[in-house]
């Protein structure tokens, strides 16, 4: 995705050629947005198109900039106001028309997160909104959401923003000679270059989901594509060298996304893929032969796919998330990919021609009235997000509180009687209910930061418990709290999302960040040398029957048993492959699962005849699950708040039914 730095007419610099339409770059365009489409729709993958549009956009730029330095005048407001025109009224129609159909299809659960990315999407700040939401705990599943593609859109106006600022600084350093103003250009973007590439490598690797969505981690594909731009013209190559760095870099980028796993591996130096690849197409340029990858590039109906680029990369991923979810699937299939592809297409050359195209046509003799128009459509998209926060609003009113004699949750397992009431927690709000340990007393961890998190008691605790692992053993930490209160007790959090207490990476494996971090938290354990320890006994309940304890779970018991502390180990709740609060806002209450697909008769740590003698076990299947079904709500509380966490709300609710044995197991009196 990237709008047109000049329309439809895509500049250079070419001071040693006549020659400054590329329309090669623009099918160039056209192959990158094709397949990010095609990746998204029907590979559920990641291409690497958008990083093309990452060097497109910087070599563009950099070149118009380059020309302008060298009038003597770059008006950098000019530009920032031009951006807009260029960006902003296709970006909002397509906002403005996503809002108001997500308010009427979308679940209730999935208001929050679209509400607030809506509005961080309309500020061109969508990237950070994502890194904030990666990064904080209680929001590492989010489910994709209808304008999560914007991130990008946001990085490349965030980077317009910028790279005009850079260029005027440069360009004074070199007022009074100016036949220096390409070598400080090119040592400038240089540095940018090897600077951000640097961070990015680094970033990736200690924290990749942040460094996805971090402009930083970014701006070398820019800087790369301004490198390119400044020193295009003086490279020549033969006409056969020229085919060969076409197709090259044609068929790199067709074969990026199968090869790379690019939603998990970018943006570090993997990413040098897609952008050197586009990078060799730009180089070979016009190679006049007739087997050059240029002519296909260059053919009319690969230039107006470049030309609609821009709305077709808007339109698309917000027309498969509606289909998805209105369609209760996962995947869209032949027939509705190819319907949604289509539809896209259609509205994709309706806004370039009603919306992109008449909108810069007209800003060239009225400016203002293409600013007003921008505005205007700002306005809009923040009335339709604000009227929509007022009814989540309205509907997150709680209808009660668990345990009241509606609300009985895990207790209707043992006869509570449950009369038909209004669901806790309510729907709109269910993706948010986590046990939010964020709110206790919190130190970081060595190169972990916020990952231990310790409950404030009044004067000195009976006991010190920790708790330790994923996302899972926090969520189960709601059925410990209330009993830890009434005894006492202090709870101690050290979790860290995707790391089950573990000796290796059990999710990815050979991960560093979990293997680092599971080291970390043990020696934080054998420091604090807590009463008792609570973590998980087993991983991976799924319908199969694929429920494990894996070794690196019972290593770490061991670990713990030769310092002479307890350890509590928790069966894990079942895991599903779509999200239930949606299947029940849609389907009703019957979602969940059959007990015997998911849960064996024996769990698996008890066929293990090497646990510890330090180990006791807590089954939680009898409270998550009756004799036949694990059903998606119980005693009117939502059990899940999406594919595979329990809710807050529900394992406060199980604490009843489970206390005695985690008395029994902790050694509380």
């Amino acid at each position: 995705m990237n709008a047109p730095l000049n329309g439809s007419t895509t500049t250079a610099t070419h001071r040693a050629s006549e020659r400054r339409y590329r329309p090669e770059l623009q099918g160039l365009r056209g192959l990158a947005v094709a397949l990010v489409v095609v990746y998204h729709v029907w590979l559920n993958r990641v291409s690497g198109g958008v990083d093309v549009f990452f060097l497109v956009s910087g070599f563009l730029l950099t070149a118009q900039l380059v020309r302008a330095a060298e009038g003597g005048a770059l008006h950098v407001r000019r530009r920032w106001g031009r951006t807009v025109l260029r960006i902003g009224p296709a970006a909002l129609v397509v906002l403005l028309s996503v809002g108001l159909a997500g308010a009427t299809l979308l679940p209730e659960g999935r208001w929050g997160q679209t509400i607030r990315e809506l509005l961080a999407s309309a500020l061109f700040v969508q990237n950070w909104q994502l890194a904030a939401d990666a990064v904080d705990y209680g929001a590492r599943n989010n489910i994709a959401s209808v304008v999560q593609h914007f991130w990008s859109l946001s990085v490349q106006v965030q980077f317009f923003v910028a790279w005009p600022l850079l260029i005027a600084l440069v360009l004074l350093t070199v007022r009074a000679q100016p036949h220096r103003l390409h070598g400080r250009l090119t040592l400038t973007v240089l540095g940018v270059f090897v600077a951000s590439l640097s961070y990015s490598v680094a970033l990736t690797d200690s924290d990749q989901v942040l460094a996805y969505f971090d402009t930083l981690t970014r701006l070398w594909e820019f800087a790369l594509g301004g490198l390119l731009a400044l020193w295009i013209d003086r490279v020549v190559l033969s006409r056969a060298v020229r085919v060969a760095m076409g197709w090259i870099g044609v068929v790199g980028l067709l074969l990026c996304g199968i090869v790379l796993n690019v939603g998990s591996m970018f943006p570090g130096y993997a990413a040098l893929w897609p952008t050197v690849c586009a990078g060799l197409v730009l180089l070979a340029g016009h190679s006049g032969s007739p087997l050059g990858a240029d002519r296909l590039l260059s053919a009319r109906p690969m230039r107006y796919l470049g030309d609609i680029s821009f709305a077709l990369y808007l339109w698309h991923w917000p027309l498969l998330v509606l289909y998805l979810v209105t369609r209760d699937r996962e995947e869209v299939g032949a027939l509705g990919g190819t319907a949604i592809i289509a539809l896209s297409l259609v509205l994709a050359v309706l806004t370039y021609h009603l919306v992109e195209k008449p909108v810069l046509a007209g800003a060239k003799g009225v400016p203002a009235a293409g600013r007003r128009f921008a505005a205007a459509g700002l306005v809009a998209v923040l009335l339709v997000a604000g009227g929509w926060q007022v009814a989540l609003a309205e509907r997150a009113q709680q209808p009660g509180a668990v345990g009241d004699a509606f609300h009985p949750g895990a207790l209707a397992l043992v006869g509570a009687d449950a009369s038909p009431a209004p669901l806790l927690p309510a729907p709109v709000t269910v993706y948010e209910d986590w046990v939010r340990i964020e709110y206790w007393d919190c130190a970081p961890l060595a190169q972990f930061p916020m990952d231990r998190c310790t409950q404030p008691v009044e004067g000195e605790p009976e006991r010190r418990i920790v708790v330790v692992g994923d996302s899972h053993v926090q969520q189960l930490t709601g059925a410990l709290l209330p009993v830890a209160q009434q005894r006492n007790w202090q709870v101690t959090a050290i979790v860290r999302g995707a790391c089950p207490f573990s000796t290796v990476s059990e999710v990815v494996p050979d991960e560093l960040d979990c293997l680092n971090w599971g080291e970390a938290a043990a020696a934080e354990i054998a420091e604090l040398n807590p009463d008792a320890v609570v973590t998980l006994a087993s991983r991976d309940v799924r319908a199969g029957l694929t429920e494990q304890t894996p070794p690196g779970f019972v290593e770490r018991w061991r670990q713990l048993d030769d310092l002479g502390i307890p350890v509590l180990a928790v069966r894990d709740n079942p895991r599903f492959d779509y999200s239930v609060p949606d299947c029940v806002q849609t389907d009703g209450a019957d979602c969940g699962a059959d007990r015997e697909a998911v849960y064996a008769a024996v769990p698996p740590y008890a066929q293990l005849d090497d646990v510890p003698a330090n180990v006791s076990f807590l089954d939680i299947a009898d409270a998550v699950c009756d004799a036949a079904r694990c059903p998606a709500v119980i005693g009117n509380v939502l059990v899940y708040l999406d594919d595979n966490h329990l809710t807050a709300s529900y394992t406060t609710s199980m604490s009843g039914l489970l206390e005695e044995q985690i008395v029994a197991a902790l050694g509380g009196v």
